[in-house]
């Protein structure tokens, strides 16, 4: 069923013109690839749902272990946010969920083991699991992504994916609800590292955001929004550490990559959602439903 989903867009989409050649750190500096870029492509659904005709319904009482907020379609059926929703709109432009609304607590996620993928909150031994102190951002996920745990990131300290799709950080005024679908743009890329896995940070801006007509890469990002690079970092650096845990690290210098870096990221982590989906590599526990 899921193999069926996936395509391959050959095309030169935008995001492809922006990738004219990759780019590297080393020694803390961004460096130009000699190497021509091998091609990419941009792979998708093909149940593609339109966000805009995508409802969410709650089941269950929040803040117990059997809430789920499922998104169904227009006929009232059940699809999946991580793999019906699509990735890419064009134009450098792509749909993001929210998991976690800023300035909340609960530690939300998309239930990747639970068929049709529904938003829950995250659990530890059996009690539900909330950050020590509020996210200052909406937070969540980019649809149609897979940081793979069998691949070695040779850029980021050899770390293997986390098994999860790619997360962001939506840096726009507003606070959002748990399912909305936003477009971002995407501005930069933090490789935090997470016990060994890696565990990529897009930062990104909802185009709605008043402010989002002003930031179009890292250095705009800077400017506009001072000191919020660094307040990303050093929040999910630190905030495993009230539960005596040690400060997750950042790879890349430990600093934010440039909006280039972070479409490669998103390229390269939607290839190995389209080989998952396509079940080229194994799924284990995660539903492709």
């Amino acid at each position: 069923m899921a193999a069926t989903r996936v395509l391959a867009a050959a095309l030169h989409s935008n995001l492809n013109l922006n990738l004219k050649q990759p780019f590297y750190f080393k020694q803390k500096a961004l460096s130009l690839a000699t190497k021509p870029p091998r091609r990419r492509f941009l792979f998708t659904c093909t149940a593609l749902h339109n966000p805009t005709n995508v409802q969410t319904k709650e089941e269950g009482q929040p803040q117990t272990l059997d809430y789920r907020v499922f998104f169904m379609d227009a006929a009232g059926k059940k699809v999946s946010p991580w793999h019906d929703i699509p990735l890419h709109l064009g134009d450098g432009v792509f749909n993001f969920i929210v998991e976690i609304p800023k300035e909340t607590s609960a530690k939300m996620e998309v239930a990747t083991e639970e068929p049709f993928t529904p938003i829950k909150q995250d659990t530890k031994k059996g009690k539900l699991r909330y950050y020590p102190y509020n996210i200052n951002w909406n937070y969540g996920l980019l649809p149609q992504t897979w940081e793979d745990p069998t691949h070695a990131n040779t850029e980021v300290e050899g770390a293997f994916g986390d098994n999860d799709p790619v997360d962001v950080v939506e840096i726009g005024e507003s606070q959002r609800k748990i399912g909305e679908v936003l477009k971002v743009k995407p501005l930069a890329a933090l490789a935090m590292i997470d016990e060994g896995e890696l565990d990529w940070k897009i930062v990104a801006i909802s185009l709605d955001d008043p402010r989002a007509s002003l930031v179009n890469d890292v250095d705009d990002v800077e400017k506009h929004f001072p000191g919020t690079l660094t307040a990303i970092r050093d929040w999910f650096r630190d905030y495993k550490i009230p539960d005596g845990k040690p400060a997750n690290k950042f790879g890349l210098g430990n600093k934010a990559a440039n909006k280039d870096y972070a479409l490669k990221v998103i390229t390269e982590t939607n290839e190995s959602w389209a080989n998952l989906v396509k079940r080229s590599v194994p799924a284990g526990e995660l539903s492709l439903v």
